[in-house]
Formats: structure tokens, C-alpha cells, sequence
């Protein structure tokens, strides 16, 4: 693929979902939850239902549409709180060393241990479904790969003579931390963060498919796929049409951090070519 292509691509389908997902209740036809009409169950596509309809005779379109709030929800605002919790501890960590650098090293070797969406499903059995809990429990699992690089790339930094040159000029540690290290390092935590939102979109239609995420009846991509697994052989479109979304969704996001890293670090870029 061509420089600047998976940037074009992934920004255009990113793009897309936000504008979707901002401009819901004026696309989508019919209000997602209110209007069912067991006349209409089960409709095919057509001019009438572009999406179909549900066994309960909902439009599938406007329930798309409206499932993409809750997707994009969920995968910007959970990866902003892992930014933030693994950022804060790597470059403590990485500044600061001794027994917190051992701790933190500790916690993120466990989180690591532990498969992210078992954590999650732990978290959301003891809240209970939720959009609030579902923030939660994906905002304290995949802070680890962050708090990784936020470490490493303090520890490459902090032996700077910028760095050296704010110590003498009489910086504190937190004002050193802010201002001279953590815009250094803001180009992987970006890429990170932008791949750990089609983590994010993919774990929140795991745990409600799984009927822990979204409760019924509001729109969620993965409760939709859950409520059409015993119609899928004969009404496929239930299922075809939010698996979709959240295919585009997640690829988007993966090319916009793939085009973000060749921006950020022509390195990687040279070592690919």
C-alpha cells in the first residue's frame, strides 16, 4: 500500500463513523427503540427497510446508526482512560526508578498475565451491564502496552541534555515530566491509543454479545448480533449489516494508526520498505 494511503483510508472510515454517530438521530429513519411493529418483523432489505428489520419490526438501519454512539463512546473514552493511567505510570516509573519503577513494573507485568477481556468480563460481573460499567472495565484492562512505552521512552529521554539543562535551570520533577518529556514521546502514545480504540470497539461488542455490555433494548452492534445468532440461516441481514460496522470501524482505526506511525516514525516506515 502506498505512503499515506492507510492514512487517507482509515482517517476516511474513522471519519465516517464519527459523523454517523454525531448526526444519528437525522440519518437514521425511525426511533431504534419506540418504533417496533411486529407487522413489519423481519422485513428484507429494500427501498422501505435499507438495512431490514428485526423480529420485533425495528429498522436496522437506524439502529446501526445509533450503535455507532455507543461504539465510538466506548472506544474513545476507555482508551483516553487508559492514556492517562498507563502515561502516569510509565513515566513515573520510568523518571522516578527505584521501588515505584519495580512496582509499576510489577503491576504491568501481572496486567499483562491476565487476558484483558477475562478482566473485563470479571469487572462487568461484579457491576453488572452498563454503559458506566462497561467504561469502567475496558478503562482499567489495557493500560499495560501504554504504560510500556510511556517507560521506555523516559527512560531514553530523561538522560537529554534538555533535560539536564531544565534541572539546572531549577525544574521540578513534575514540571520536568510535563513539559519536557511528555510532549517527546507523544507520537507512539497516539498510535497506541488510536489502535487500542479498535480494541476497545471489538471488546465492548464481546461483552454485550456476550450480554454484559449495553442493555437491551438500546442499539449496541454486538447486542444486535447476539439477538440475531438463531435467525442468522434465515434472516441473515440481522446480522450481516452490524458485523459490518463494526468490520469498517475497526478497520478504520487500524489503518488511521498504521498511517499515524509512518507519519510519527519514518523508522518503522524505512524498515517495512
Amino acid at each position: 500500500m502506498k505512503l499515506g494511503a492507510s492514512l487517507i483510508i482509515g482517517g476516511a472510515l474513522f471519519a465516517l463513523a464519527i459523523f454517523v454517530g454525531l448526526f444519528a438521530p437525522w440519518l437514521a429513519h425511525t426511533d431504534p427503540v419506540m418504533d417496533a411493529n411486529l407487522i413489519n418483523a423481519e422485513e428484507p432489505p429494500s427501498w422501505t427497510w435499507w438495512f431490514g428489520t428485526d423480529a420485533q419490526g425495528r429498522d436496522i438501519y437506524s439502529r446501526v446508526v445509533h450503535g455507532a454512539r455507543i461504539s465510538l463512546t466506548v472506544g474513545i473514552v476507555s482508551q483516553l482512560v487508559n492514556s492517562v493511567i498507563g502515561v502516569t505510570l510509565g513515566l513515573t516509573a520510568g523518571y522516578w526508578g527505584g521501588w515505584w519503577d519495580d512496582f509499576v513494573n510489577g503491576l504491568t507485568n501481572l496486567m499483562l498475565a491476565i487476558p484483558s477481556l477475562i478482566f473485563a468480563l470479571a469487572i462487568m460481573a461484579v457491576l453488572g451491564p452498563g454503559l458506566t460499567s462497561l467504561l469502567i472495565a475496558l478503562g482499567l484492562t489495557n493500560w499495560s502496552f501504554t504504560c510500556r512505552i510511556a517507560r521506555a521512552s523516559t527512560l531514553s529521554l530523561k538522560s537529554q541534555g534538555y533535560v539536564q539543562a531544565a534541572r539546572v535551570l531549577g525544574y521540578g520533577d513534575l514540571r520536568i515530566m510535563i513539559t519536557q518529556l511528555l510532549p517527546n514521546m507523544l507520537g507512539p502514545i497516539i498510535v497506541i491509543g488510536t489502535l487500542g480504540m479498535g480494541g476497545a470497539v471489538l471488546a465492548e461488542a464481546a461483552l454485550s454479545f456476550l450480554g454484559l455490555g449495553i442493555r437491551p433494548p438500546y442499539p449496541s452492534w454486538g447486542s444486535m448480533l447476539s439477538e440475531a445468532r438463531d435467525q442468522i440461516t434465515t434472516a441473515p441481514w440481522l446480522s450481516i449489516f452490524p458485523g459490518l460496522a463494526i468490520f469498517l470501524t475497526v478497520l478504520g482505526l487500524n489503518l488511521l494508526g498504521d498511517g499515524l506511525r509512518d507519519i510519527l516514525d519514518p523508522q518503522s516506515r524505512s524498515r517495512r520498505t
